[in-house]
Formats: structure tokens, C-alpha cells, sequence
């Protein structure tokens, strides 16, 4: 299984709009994050994880031209606004809870109208809930945790887990996280936000879970640069970065 980061910012991205700061003026191409999405390249299969504003040129800069199944952590304009985008790839089937599916169906009405514009993507939802489900023969674990107030899912997949957006979990969710080799989390930044992990909060979830190596993601700019936090990070913890590729034992 090989997973590529393709963007690993949060909602406003890196750089922000109009920021000075040190982070956003770094030249570093690891200290440009688009919108926080994964691809994953598994039985050949190709599963996308959240399609959001930075879709089209996700992936353009990806060289991604075929997308089997997407998964929808949450309906947040971040994870989900480039679905109009979707057109050149055929049916799509999206995958998400019901209100997910809702969201979508609000959003991009016209996909869904009895007569259809030519040209508009062709999109199935898909409903599901915290219970696995395949996808060919592809287990789908979804791991259920909180988003502030918002209840939202990350996903399993073999020795693979995703978990963006998170603020708490409750004990009994960190079973469906034990024996990963690879984990992606959330890690905002350095001082406590309401709806997210800190990078410290992120630390304490992996040191509970265990995975062989971890990887932080939907970074904004107060984070700080990616070479200088590196450089502070134990053994087995890095930074993500858009359009970085990590292979997993499936």
C-alpha cells in the first residue's frame, strides 16, 4: 500500500492569505501545505480520503488519473469543496455518514437534479456509519471521534490509520488503532485549539496507540517551519508534507 500526502495544511492553508510570518514567507517547498487530503494506492485500487479546494491542483502536481473510491472524514468546507471537480474521473462513489451525505447533496444540488447538466460529476453516495464495510475486498475500519462539538471519522485501513480533525477520542475507539505501522494524525500547532490536537496532544494519542511511525498533519502556520519542528521530534514522528509517499505493509 503507498499513501501520498497531498496536502497536509489546514483550512486556510500555508501560506495564509496576507501572513508576514516566517513560516509563510519560507521558501522550504515542505512549508507549502494545500488542504489536508490523502490518496492511497492499495489491490489496485486507488482510494482518495477528503476532496477538498486544492483538489484540481492536488491532483494535477499527483499525476492522479483514476480515483476508485473517495471517503469523507466530515462535510467541512476543507474536506470537501472540490467536488466539482471531480468531472474528469467518471462515477465517482463517495463514501460518508448520512449527514456528510446530506452536506453534499446541499452543496453541489445540481449533481443530484432530476435532469442533469451535461458535463456535472456523476456522484453516488454511499451511507455508512462507525460498523467496518468493504470496498472490493478492502476492509474499511472507520474510527469514530470528536471534532470540538462535531462527531466525525477517520479510517483504518490495514496496517494504515487516518485521523484528521480530532479534539478527543474515547478510550474504547483505540482498540481499532492497535498494531498500526503507520499513522497519520492531526497536529495543528503548538498551543491548544478547541477542534484540534496540538502537536503535544498528538504526541500523547500515538505514545497510547504505539504505531512504528507517525505523521503529522493539517499543519497551519504557527506551527512553525518544517526543518526547525523536525528537528525537535523523537524518533519515529515527522512532519508530513505535500506530495510525500510513505509505503505500508498491507
Amino acid at each position: 500500500m503507498q499513501i501520498t500526502v497531498l496536502g497536509s495544511g489546514t483550512s486556510g492553508g500555508v501560506p495564509e492569505v496576507r501572513c508576514k510570518c516566517e513560516t509563510c514567507l519560507s521558501t522550504d517547498p515542505k512549508d507549502k501545505r494545500m488542504r489536508a487530503s490523502i490518496f492511497i494506492e492499495v489491490k489496485g485500487k486507488n482510494i482518495l480520503i477528503d476532496c477538498g479546494p486544492d483538489f484540481r491542483s492536488q491532483v494535477l502536481q499527483n499525476n492522479i488519473d483514476k480515483i476508485d473510491y473517495i471517503l469523507l472524514t466530515h462535510e467541512h468546507f476543507d474536506h470537501t469543496f472540490g467536488i466539482g471537480d471531480l468531472r474528469p474521473f467518471g462515477d465517482v462513489h463517495i463514501y460518508a455518514e448520512e449527514n456528510v451525505c446530506a452536506s453534499v447533496r446541499r452543496t453541489f444540488p445540481y449533481c443530484f437534479a432530476e435532469v442533469k447538466y451535461p458535463g456535472i460529476p456523476k456522484l453516488t453516495l454511499h451511507q455508512i456509519s462507525e460498523k467496518p464495510f468493504l470496498l472490493d475486498d478492502i476492509e474499511i475500519i472507520p474510527i469514530r471521534y470528536m471534532h470540538a462539538a462535531l462527531p466525525i471519522l477517520g479510517y483504518r485501513i490495514g496496517n494504515f490509520a487516518y485521523i484528521t480533525d480530532i479534539s478527543s477520542i474515547q478510550d474504547e475507539e483505540l482498540a481499532k488503532l492497535q498494531g498500526l505501522e503507520v499513522l497519520i494524525v492531526d497536529a495543528l500547532r503548538k498551543t491548544p485549539h478547541f477542534s484540534h490536537f496540538s502537536l503535544e496532544q498528538a504526541q500523547e494519542f500515538s505514545s497510547k496507540i504505539h504505531p512504528k511511525t507517525t505523521y503529522f498533519t493539517h499543519i497551519c502556520h504557527s506551527l512553525g517551519r518544517h526543518a526547525e519542528v523536525s528537528k525537535e521530534l523523537p524518533f519515529g514522528q515527522h512532519l508530513a508534507y505535500d506530495g510525500m509517499k510513505v509505503e505500508v505493509r498491507s
